[in-house]
């Protein structure tokens, strides 16, 4: 019953990581941490396997109790495995987000899925650009559409003669760059989720 109660939080958790950071990981690098998918995967095996441990403990079956303890080891390792990704990308944030970032802004055409996800973070960490809006002036996008209308503080006040002229675009777009908010926000993030990982690893030890 105790380890059921683990594989629902690790269950929750990798659910919880997903949706909140599925965005930012898919644009920070295309070899991402798979964290929040090895804690589902996990969370989802031990609520069904911790059934089959019940089932063995109340047959008494040694064989049975053995393959569940082979179970809890294999369990043991996917939640070290997702603790150390979560760690290791959390490190890896600010040295890949920048390169990364800058080439999503330089590719930057509304269109495809990085993009979705430039608009997803401008808009809801109400940020502009790398370390401000003035890092879209080098866009090719900028030069036929200008700045994009996810930087917009008012999406109702921003159209397209405003975000092409620099000037007046100051007073229309979020002027935070994106890079300090996104980095803090996924090393905070993924803190929780290698830490919840690594705590339910130890807990089950």
């Amino acid at each position: 019953f105790a380890l059921q109660i683990t594989g629902v939080i690790l269950l929750a958790v990798g659910v919880w990581g997903k949706l909140t950071l599925g965005t930012y990981i898919s644009l920070i690098a295309e070899n991402s941490t798979n964290a929040p998918y090895v804690l589902i995967g996990t969370g989802t095996t031990i609520i069904v396997f911790g059934l089959f441990g019940c089932f063995a403990t109340c047959r008494g079956s040694p064989w049975m109790l053995k393959l569940y303890a082979m179970f809890l080891s294999l369990v043991f390792l996917a939640e070290l495995v997702a603790g150390i990704s979560g760690f290791v990308f959390r490190h890896e944030i600010k040295d890949t987000f920048l390169r990364t970032y800058t080439e999503a802004i330089q590719n930057y055409n509304k269109n495809d899925e990085r993009s979705h996800a430039v608009d997803n973070v401008q808009e809801s960490l109400s940020c502009c650009g790398i370390q401000s809006y003035t890092n879209w002036s080098t866009s090719p996008y900028f030069f036929k559409h200008g700045i994009p209308t996810s930087c917009c503080m008012n999406s109702s006040d921003c159209n397209t003669q405003d975000l092409r002229n620099m000037t007046v675009a100051a007073t229309k777009v979020n002027q935070k760059g994106c890079y300090d908010l996104v980095t803090s926000f996924m090393e905070t993030n993924m803190g929780i989720i290698a830490g919840v990982a690594f705590g339910i690893a130890f807990s089950q030890v």
